[in-house]
């Protein structure tokens, strides 16, 4: 059976571009602390955003949708399932609420894990959900012509409980000893639990979900404020191709999971780029500045399309009325326009125009 351990990592030396986003990380985090204590009003605005795209993009990913309004719904459970998808995206919420409100009393444990995934997967009334897997999984590629090739076999069942104590273990030994940064500790224990694969169903979402539970756990507070999951999901190419490259070599401890770890710092840095960017159009705009100023200034500042949507997930100190409404009020002044109709509706800055390609 694999073994885990990762006193090993404090020793290695690391690529120079990990250690600039690991030294970027940190600066973030520093200015990330100031920002919460100037402006927690606004921020709790941004964390109802973050939620929603988080639950939305984290199941995107595996192919469970349902509609943006439906999706709002849900979350102010105003309404309740109508479909598997929907039980299972209620699931993933809750899990979400929990972690948000509880992440410094769950230890990193099989224990804690089987209940996590019970939670995400109760709503679904999935009888594995909280078991770990009793069929073998694999993890297959699709290729362009359509045929279908394995590119992983993860740990067999009979061996799943006892190696996710070991990682549960070197993990926690690690922690505790500080000599690794948890930057580079945390994409490393998530590569090797997705390795694993230790449900029969969830385990991508169940990696997001301990994803943001260990950065919290570390006083990496972004993804409460910018949905890491969505720029997984924006990125998921990448994302697959990185943990290809990690998990080769996996059996024999000789897997390199520099790949994986440059791109969850990749993440985890364009979060926190977000963050600050949605902050600083707080503090550009000032508090005393109304829904129209704070909605004029976004526009001024963007570049290309946006929708009405992208205009509330920035200004998170205005409510949807008022952007509506600011909106309108640009478009009659001439400041921007608005184009498409329905769910295709958009606006661009009106001193913009469009670039046709030549004949």
């Amino acid at each position: 059976m694999r073994t885990f351990d990762y006193t090993q990592l404090a020793e290695r030396s690391w690529p120079t571009d990990i250690v600039n986003f690991v030294a970027k990380i940190h600066e973030c985090k520093g200015r990330q602390d100031l920002f919460v204590r100037q402006k927690p009003t606004e921020l709790d605005r941004l964390v109802e955003i973050a939620k929603i795209q988080s639950t939305e993009a984290s199941n995107k990913i595996e192919g469970i949708v349902t509609t943006s309004t439906r999706m709002k719904q849900l979350f102010a459970e105003k309404t309740t399932p109508r479909s598997r998808d929907e039980d299972e995206i209620v699931g993933y919420r809750d899990v979400l609420n929990t972690i948000h409100e509880n992440y410094g009393y769950i230890p990193i444990r099989p224990s804690y894990i089987l209940q996590l995934h019970r939670d995400l997967l109760k709503k679904a009334g999935l009888s594995f959900g909280g078991h770990f897997k009793n069929v073998q999984n694999v993890i297959n590629e699709t290729r362009p012509d359509g045929t279908v090739v394995t590119r992983f076999t993860p740990v067999p069942p009979y061996d799943t409980p006892e190696a996710v104590e070991r990682l549960c273990h070197a993990y926690e030994q690690a922690a505790a000893a500080e000599k690794i940064d948890a930057l580079i500790l945390i994409p490393v224990f998530i590569c090797d639990f997705l390795c694993i694969h230790p449900f029969n169903d969830g385990n991508g979402r169940m990696s997001r979900l301990l994803t943001l539970l260990l950065l919290y756990q570390n006083g990496y507070d972004v993804g409460k404020y910018i949905s890491i999951e969505k720029q997984i999901e924006k990125t998921k190419d990448r994302y697959y191709e990185a943990l290809a490259a990690a998990d080769a070599g996996w059996y024999e401890g000789k897997n390199d999971p520099t790949p994986f770890i440059r791109y969850t710092l990749q993440v985890i840095l364009a979060c926190y780029i977000e963050f600050e960017d949605r902050v600083g159009l707080m503090a550009k705009t000032g508090q005393r500045s109304t829904a129209y100023d704070i909605v004029k200034h976004y526009t001024e500042e963007k570049i290309g399309k946006f929708t009405s949507a992208e205009v509330v997930a920035h200004c998170p100190s205005v409510s949807r009325s008022s952007v509506l409404a600011a909106l309108k009020k640009l478009v009659e002044a001439g400041e921007i326009e608005k184009k498409g109709a329905g769910r295709g509706t958009f606006y661009v800055r009106a001193d913009s125009e469009a670039i046709r390609p030549a004949d």
